[in-house]
């Protein structure tokens, strides 16, 4: 199965609450913290929701 690596590239001030909120559902905190998750619909909505704030990269494994 499909992994995606997920980093934090920009800061969350000024964002507005829902999508912090999210980024703390995925493990997300600080600028340059990454998190490995499956690849799902669950989690390709969340991002999608936050796109302007991550960086994905797809591993396979």
């Amino acid at each position: 199965m499909k992994r995606l690596k997920i980093t934090l590239v920009r800061s969350t001030y000024g964002w507005k609450p829902d999508q912090r909120e999210t980024l703390k559902g995925l493990g997300l905190k600080k600028i340059g913290q990454s998190v490995i998750r499956e690849d799902n619909p669950c989690i390709r909505g969340m991002i999608n929701k936050i796109k302007h704030l991550v960086k994905v990269e797809e591993i396979d494994g």
